[in-house]
This record gives structure tokens, sequence and C-alpha cells, in this order.
């Protein structure tokens, strides 16, 4: 069965990827399709619009920039969606 055949996992609580995102964010939604490809389990956290009310990403990654997400798998915190996609590919993608 192909990635695009399987039938996406529901978002776990107890996830070890936290992904801060926006709702309808371009960026966001990347890596989002990023993660089902992958079949990984992960759990959102919606963040304000405005950039000066994410106070949450900015603690984390240093920016208040999304998508973001914290992996607790390898101990990643990163934003930007490409930089996230990149990280995926090589780390779960087997990709090196």
């Amino acid at each position: 069965m192909s990635a695009s055949e399987a039938t996406p996992k529901p978002e776990s609580a107890d996830a070890d990827i936290l992904l801060y995102r926006l709702q309808a964010c371009p960026f966001c939604e990347r890596v989002v399709n990023k993660l089902d490809e992958y079949g990984l389990d992960y759990h959102s956290r919606f963040v304000e619009p405005l950039h000066s009310e994410r106070d949450a990403v900015k603690r984390v990654v240093g920016a208040r920039t999304v998508p973001a997400i914290i992996d607790d798998n390898t101990g990643v915190a990163m934003a930007e969606s490409g930089n996230i996609v990149q990280y995926l590919d090589r780390t779960y993608g087997g990709e090196n």
C-alpha cells in the first residue's frame, strides 16, 4: 500500500511530535502532509494568529513563526516549513 493510499493516522495526545500551527496555513499544511506521508503520530497545537501573541512558540524554538515542531524522539525543536520537511525526510524517510 502506498503512502497516498494509506489512511492518515488520527492525531494523538500521546504523540512524541508536537506541531504548532495556524488554521488554513499552507506552510503548516505542507508539514502536516509530510507527517501523514510518514505515518507519524503528532499532536497539533493551534496558535494565535497575531505574531505578538505566540510566546509559547518563541519559548521553544526562539521565534514566533509557524509551523514549528518539537520532536521528543530526537530532542529537536525547529521552525520554518522547509527546514521541518527536510528534517522529517532525513529522520523518518530513510534519506541520508
